[in-house]
């Protein structure tokens, strides 16, 4: 009997191991291997029916895991390929004020060393007096802005709180903005309306002036006559202010259609000395123009371009002094026909070079508003070039002249 009943529980067991332990240690193996991101293949068989269900279950959790941690791969690559692009710096801090994320546009804006790991350290070398806990608690749904200068650039921090799933805090994400670019704009902006108001200021106090004295009294013909010049003289003074402020409105909000046509670039510069003869015989300057023969037609705005070359032929009339040498040589190169001024007059000093294209922007401005400048014929210039595909530029020594170039394509490029 004991040897029965030893056979039968010998049975049974082999039956339990074979049947329900083994396909249980096989299925903890391949959860095992896919906790660790291993490939498996679950083995089902037709006979382990409660095992075989148990593993398929298994299987299609597998699959579904691994097609989880793809997508999420996936758009962990697509966050850090955005981050590494990204102008504008993001820099995100855990609750202790450590540094959990930084991409390189932060580092570089803030120009973080490796030193500054903590949210103290990088915001007390920037002397910005802020506090984490308050972000952190005290401003769950509104944001903190500042704005800091570091070296020649203005930047701007905008701080918000972090949220983990369960909407407790976990810490803090400044985005840094630099608004360099804004600022200058701005700062031009303002120079820009005070340069008007200025410039439409003076004449109009003349003309009230002149105006005022002629009424209060009578005067002789001969003082009537200068009065009235003047008033003329400032009334065409802002006259021409208003068509150049005009003719910059409308290169702003693209009005201007340009109407390109082919001619001749010597003739027209020929037609221009003629045009300013009279100014040039007035200051006895010696003014040569040279043309070489291969000159090829350009493709321009003819009125555009003439506007362009009787400015700066004007300008080196000006800027001048009495029997000066101005020389005007137009050719050929590179697929553009140019235009090159040269005088031996005032000159312009280095520092203000990188600004004469600036709309009211004159190195002298009283000497320039009494030539009857309104300093806006060079940035003028530069918007016809801009629209024909040309460019002008500028070389200049104080006390020795100034050089101007000016390019622009030729029939031959548009074809």
């Amino acid at each position: 009997m004991i040897i029965a009943f030893l056979i039968i529980v010998t049975a049974i067991t082999m039956f339990v191991i074979m049947k329900i332990i083994l396909p249980i240690n096989r299925l903890i193996d391949s959860a095992k291997k896919v906790a660790t991101g291993e490939e498996t293949k679950i083995e089902e068989k037709k006979e382990e029916k409660q095992v075989d269900e148990i593993a398929g279950a298994l299987g299609m959790v597998t699959t579904e895991l691994k097609e989880n941690l793809s997508e999420i791969s996936r758009q962990k690559k697509q966050i850090e390929t955005i981050l590494l692009h990204m102008t504008d710096g993001i820099i995100a801090f855990n609750m202790e004020g450590k540094i959990i994320l930084v991409n390189p546009a932060a580092t570089r804006l803030l120009r973080i060393m490796p030193e500054d790991e903590t949210f103290e350290k990088i915001f007390k070398r920037l002397d910005i007096e802020i506090n984490m806990e308050k972000l952190i608690y005290l401003e769950d749904w509104t944001s903190s802005e500042e704005r800091i200068s570091i070296g020649d650039k203005h930047i701007n921090l905008f701080f918000a709180s972090l949220k983990d799933e369960f909407d407790r805090p976990a810490g803090v994400m400044v985005v840094i903005q630099d608004i360099t670019e804004h600022v200058k704009l701005d700062n031009m902006r303002k120079e820009f309306v005070a340069d008007v108001s200025h410039e439409l200021k003076t004449p109009i106090t003349s003309i009230m002036g002149y105006a005022d004295t002629l009424l209060e009294g009578e005067y002789d013909k001969q003082t009537q006559e200068k009065f009235l010049n003047v008033i003329a003289s400032e009334a065409r003074r802002m006259a021409k202010l208003v068509t150049d402020l005009l003719a910059l409105s409308r290169f702003d909000s693209n009005k201007v259609k340009v109407q390109k046509e082919e001619f001749d670039l010597g003739e027209l510069v020929k037609q221009c000395q003629e045009k300013v003869q009279i100014e040039i015989d007035k200051k006895k300057h010696n003014v040569e123009c040279f043309v070489t023969a291969n000159v090829p037609p350009v493709y321009a705005d003819k009125y555009g371009i003439e506007r362009v070359v009787l400015n700066v032929l004007t300008n080196s009339i000006k800027y001048t002094k009495e029997g000066g040498h101005i020389k005007i040589y137009v050719g050929f190169v590179y697929n553009d026909a140019y235009i090159k001024v040269i005088d031996n007059g005032l000159g312009i000093p280095e520092k203000d070079l990188a600004r004469i294209f600036e709309r009211f922007y004159r190195v002298d401005k009283a000497r320039t508003r009494e030539m009857g400048g309104t300093g806006l014929g060079l940035s003028i210039a530069k918007e016809i070039l801009d629209k024909n595909d040309g460019s002008i530029d500028i070389k200049s020594e104080q006390g020795k002249g100034t050089e101007v170039v000016i390019r622009i394509p030729t029939k031959k490029t548009k074809n």
